[in-house]
């Protein structure tokens, strides 16, 4: 059985857009928040913005927690690849802390093939993971809310 993971997400936000990865799998394209697992001895502020900067090629400043959710593997669509997975995510408020529209990670995800601002009003079109967050991000009077959301899809 393997260990509970802890994961550092970035939301970084601007003129009603989110920055997200574009994913690609067997079922077609996907966007995931930037971020990832934490390393032994890495807080999680220091995870989020190792993460990004090999996600989205970019430094961040790191500002509030905002939603933490769990995601246990076995309980989910994907249960037949993930059963043995319990992971634990903190979404952290970000900011870009450098100019420029270029987004290019030295270490990339597996699935991940590019970087894209997505408009706020168009999270219910897309494949979102996790999806259980769009309405909180649509809806800016709870975005600034910190809020426990369990393990939701």
């Amino acid at each position: 059985m393997k260990p509970i993971r802890n994961s550092a997400k970035a939301v970084i936000m601007r003129n009603d857009q989110i920055l997200l990865t574009k994913n690609v799998d067997q079922l077609g394209e996907f966007y995931l928040f930037p971020g990832g697992g934490q390393g032994k001895g890495e807080t999680l502020v220091q995870a989020v913005i190792r993460e990004c900067q090999e996600e989205i090629g970019r430094k961040v400043e790191v500002l509030d927690l905002l939603h933490v959710r769990e995601y246990i593997g076995s309980n989910h669509e994907f249960a037949e690849w993930d059963s043995d997975v319990h992971q634990v995510e903190f979404y952290f408020e970000c900011c870009l802390a450098d100019v420029g529209d270029t987004f290019q990670g030295h270490n990339p995800d597996e699935y991940q093939v590019g970087v894209e601002w997505i408009d706020l009003s168009a999270l219910n079109e897309i494949r979102i993971y996790p999806h259980s967050l769009v309405k909180p991000l649509m809806d800016q009077a709870e975005h600034s809310a910190v809020c426990y959301v369990g393990d939701t899809n």
